[in-house]
């Protein structure tokens, strides 16, 4: 059983108790993803599963057999930030840094959901394309919390690499 994790291959825990975030940061050694309330209520532990935002402290890691999963570490390519990795420095979206990974993560998992047409609680247009205002972004965000207060500059820096856009014209 074997999963791929930043575009490297790396063989899943015999132990099937072992949540897939405490196999990020124990196994792995990857830190990037954060332990915040281990309850799935704060979103510090939000990784990619395909493409998909998911809480890594709710999924067991041989859950993930054959899928493959980005954590903050493989957001960025070939040394180069990735722009909305850029843009949460420019925002100061990261105030204290904890919850930014997951913050970030969530956010790239939100552009996708919005391109393929997914609605939110918010969103007018349940059938079409979604344009992701800063209400659409804020409601969007709500799973991922920030106790140091840096709610603004985190939105700032997500919509200016998405707000505004038509679903069909996010960034892959």
């Amino acid at each position: 059983m074997s999963l791929t994790i930043n575009g490297y291959s790396a063989e899943l825990p015999r132990d099937p108790r072992v949540s897939l975030l405490d196999f990020l940061r124990e196994t792995m050694h990857l830190s990037g993803t954060k332990k915040g309330c281990n309850q799935g209520a704060c979103g510090a532990c939000t990784v990619l599963v395909d493409g998909e935002r998911i809480l890594s402290c709710l999924t067991l890691a041989v859950q993930m057999d054959g899928r493959t999963v980005t954590t903050i570490e493989g957001v960025a390519h070939d040394g180069v930030l990735d722009p909305l990795q850029a843009a949460f420095i420019e925002h100061d979206g990261f105030q204290c840094g904890y919850c930014t990974p997951g913050q970030i993560c969530s956010a790239i998992g939100m552009a996708a959901e919005a391109r393929r047409g997914a609605p939110s609680h918010v969103s007018a247009d349940l059938g079409g394309d979604v344009t992701l205002t800063r209400e659409e972004l804020q409601e969007r965000m709500s799973g991922n919390l920030c106790r140091c207060g840096a709610h603004n500059g985190i939105i700032e820096a997500i919509a200016q690499v998405y707000a505004d856009a038509p679903s069909a014209q996010v960034p892959a």
